[in-house]
């Protein structure tokens, strides 16, 4: 092998030193040579190339714009726009058009900064060691963005949802305290699952409390936008749930979350008993059967008796019908269905971050803060699993243990 030589290490740190402006020149001649091909595909012709036939596109180059900076998630780049005359329309370009100074990817950055705890005054510090000194970012920007996130919430929640095909629906809430708000107020969020198998937010909306008038306001909201009755919904134990579903979409199933029900039996237990029945709690919901998740329960229950704990026995009787929907679904579903965690997973950052909710004056502010961010986890949802048994089950197909029971053929006479 090749032993470096003197000369060679000046020129290795040399490349490593100057790796970033290296990428950010390629960057920016690729945008550069991308602003070109689109000019010389409208007008059907290179650069200084005349007009091939009286029926050629019309327009003539008319030189490039003044420099423009640009961030990107690379740093900050300089282009010129290649101007155009003589179009019977104006040209917009569809890679940078106009007032544009930062890609999508880099606006979604801010919120996400923003949103895990960087505050106004160091995003100018932090960004334009990020992006280049030349980064358009800073308070004013944020402050901007802000103002932006309340006008597109305001637009999201009136939106028209007719077109989504709802197969499972999960609810939750989270309590926020906004800065002059004395009570908390309950944000109650609906993740659905569509019939393609994509999993959505549909609704963001702060109630007072997890009553039955809170939620049956946000599901007769979606309703008269065009929501249809979703086959199966899963949340908690709440009762303002249940209650509200019942008053909006009463031929929903039901299924309770399996997580909240063992943390709900556990606190009936010692801690020392907690140890011995959380594999016997943690195996029930994960029976082949009905029969055999009733079996699991039973067993649970005597050995609470034997030990003198009758009150966490009688938890698991109660809504147990509502407990074990999910074997009238899919096998393939159920790792979906059993809980919450569909919802839980992204809420999980959201709890840890609604401190920078008292950033703001007023909960209505703080709900768009929260809903910036499920907007910013919604594009790493994953999707649900057999999707292709989706559709079936929106039409009606009927399982029995996981497994689609099959109609049966009427018989021909004789």
């Amino acid at each position: 092998m090749q032993e470096c030589t003197e000369t060679s290490a000046p020129a290795a740190r040399t490349c490593w030193t100057e790796l970033e402006n290296l990428i950010r020149e390629q960057v920016q001649t690729m945008v550069q040579d991308l602003l070109e091909a689109e000019v010389r595909e409208l007008l059907g012709r290179f650069k200084s190339e005349r007009r091939a036939a009286v029926d050629a596109p019309e327009g003539y180059r008319n030189g490039l714009g003044r420099p423009r900076q640009l961030t990107t998630t690379c740093g900050t780049i300089t282009v010129r726009r290649p101007r155009v005359r003589s179009l019977l329309q104006r040209f917009e370009s569809r890679i940078l058009p106009h007032f544009v100074k930062r890609t999508k990817q880099c606006d979604s950055l801010l919120p996400e900064l923003y949103l895990h705890g960087l505050s106004m005054g160091d995003f100018d510090l932090a960004l334009r060691g990020l992006l280049g000194d030349e980064a358009p970012v800073s308070a004013t920007t944020l402050a901007r963005l802000k103002a932006g996130w309340q006008v597109e919430f305001n637009e999201w929640k009136t939106r028209d949802v007719s077109d989504l095909d709802v197969v499972y629906l999960w609810a939750d809430g989270i309590y926020l305290r906004a800065g002059l708000e004395k009570e908390k107020a309950a944000l109650l969020v609906l993740v659905g699952g569509l019939s393609d198998g994509q999993k959505v937010v549909l609704a963001v909306q702060a109630g007072h409390r997890e009553s039955i008038e809170s939620w049956s306001e946000l599901l007769r909201d979606l309703k008269m936008r065009g929501l249809r009755p979703p086959k199966l919904v899963i949340a908690d134990g709440h009762l303002g749930l249940w209650g509200g579903l019942r008053n909006i979409y009463p031929q929903a199933d039901e299924q309770r979350c399996w997580n909240h029900r063992i943390v709900n039996v556990l606190d009936k237990l010692s801690k020392k008993a907690q140890q011995a029945a959380s594999p016997m709690l943690t195996k029930i919901p994960y029976a082949e059967t009905r029969i055999e998740a009733h079996r699991r329960k039973a067993t649970f229950q005597a050995w609470c008796r034997k030990h003198g704990y009758e009150e966490a026995a009688a938890v698991m009787d109660r809504d147990w019908e509502r407990m074990i929907t999910f074997y009238s679904y899919p096998r393939d579903h159920w790792t979906h269905l059993r809980t919450t965690n569909v919802i839980e997973s992204p809420f999980a950052a959201v709890r840890l971050r609604t401190d920078a909710a008292k950033r703001f004056k007023k909960t209505e502010n703080g709900t768009a803060l929260v809903w910036k961010l499920l907007m910013v986890a919604e594009r790493r949802f994953r999707c649900l699993k057999a999707a292709n048994l989706l559709p079936g089950v929106l039409a009606g197909d009927v399982y029995v243990d996981g497994m689609k029971r099959e109609p049966k053929l009427d018989k021909v006479p004789a």
